[in-house]
């Protein structure tokens, strides 16, 4: 294996990218050596570059999304071996741990192996979308902290009672509502573009509302639904006018979970609270939630309990990320992830 590779590089703060050569690394204690076959894009790969946030070391290689085959295990990994087909939550702040590179380390915590039923593809849309949405339902520090369905007792069980997911057919609402299905949310309502509607039922959403709603007509018709209270609304878009929405629709008391900083305020509210949750294993918040919940990946995947997002392959490799980006920054992706192929870099 040559010790050079190819990676999609950001040489400065808020620097254009740049497709060059960097030293493949070598995996540490915990860690494996992934040669990465799809790297699938987020948003926050666009708003790093753009406002120059949660990377603090230049130069960087971003992306969080990895699917590959295990090249080399570092010491203590004992549940992977050579040629495995896995996927993993990569780690932007650490130059090794990006995506957007052809060799990539990988925590073995959250990697998990890819079931034969799923391709690389596939596999790379899941990490940061199921993560974030775990984050947000499940976890105690920054998110609702209801109990997590793979860990629950009898004397966990709830009542069923509705849950609202704006932006359901965004890869986070996608496996947010997915979720809900495995907690036992009833009703599910989501809202999304029109031509999406089928694809939101598919993840298991029970209604759907078109996103152009306003706040007050989405009220009136959430209240033909369902007359329990909303104590979760779960805004997988979190922009202003969608967490306003958010906010108006929940209960006394609810919680209003969001991917971004909130812009509501909180003392307007009765007893309202809103979460701006994080969608990392690598930070220090719900370290065990996010630990027992990749342990099951393999086993949702295998079984079509949680069903990966539609996506769209990038051409040129690396360099397809570039212009993947822009698409997304001009929001002219939906219902799909982009997953670009480091290995056919030119």
């Amino acid at each position: 294996m040559s010790p050079q590779q190819k990676a999609l590089i950001l040489p400065e703060k808020q620097g254009n990218f740049k497709v060059g050569s960097r030293s493949i690394p070598s995996p540490g204690i915990g860690q494996l050596l992934v040669k990465v076959h799809s790297a699938a894009l987020n948003p926050v790969d666009y708003k790093i570059q753009d406002d120059g946030i949660f990377v603090t070391h230049y130069p960087a290689v971003l992306g969080v999304d990895i699917a590959g085959i295990v090249e080399e295990l570092g010491e203590g990994v004992e549940n992977f071996r050579k040629g495995d087909k896995v996927l993993a939550h990569g780690n932007p702040s650490i130059i090794d741990q990006g995506a957007f590179q052809q060799y990539s380390l990988t925590v073995a915590t959250s990697t998990a192996k890819i079931p034969s039923s799923q391709s690389f593809d596939s596999a790379a849309t899941v990490p940061q979308g199921l993560d974030t949405a775990i984050a947000g339902l499940y976890g105690k520090h920054l998110g609702a902290g209801i109990a997590p369905p793979w860990a629950k007792t009898a004397s966990d069980l709830e009542p069923k009672y509705p849950i609202v997911i704006l932006g359901g057919s965004s890869s986070v609402g996608s496996y947010t509502i997915q979720l809900a299905r495995l907690s036992g949310f009833y009703p599910i309502i989501t809202t999304a573009s029109p031509n999406n509607e089928d694809l939101v039922k598919d993840y298991g959403a029970t209604h759907f509302f078109d996103r152009h709603l306003s706040g007050r007509q989405l009220m009136a018709a959430i209240s033909e639904v369902t007359d329990s209270p909303i104590r979760i609304v779960y805004d997988a878009i979190s922009l202003p006018e969608t967490q306003s929405v958010g906010w108006g629709l929940l209960a006394q008391n609810g919680i209003l979970v969001l991917t971004l900083p909130p812009s509501v305020k909180e003392d307007e509210g009765k007893g309202r609270k809103a979460v701006s949750t994080i969608g990392s294993p690598h930070v220090p918040y719900d370290e065990e939630i996010f630990r027992s919940s990749w342990a099951m990946i393999e086993k949702w995947l295998s079984e079509g309990t949680i069903q990966p997002n539609n996506y769209e392959i990038l051409p040129n490799g690396l360099e397809g990320i570039i212009g993947g980006l822009e698409r997304m920054r001009m929001e002219q992706v939906s219902g799909t992830k982009l997953v670009a192929h480091p290995q056919e870099t030119k």
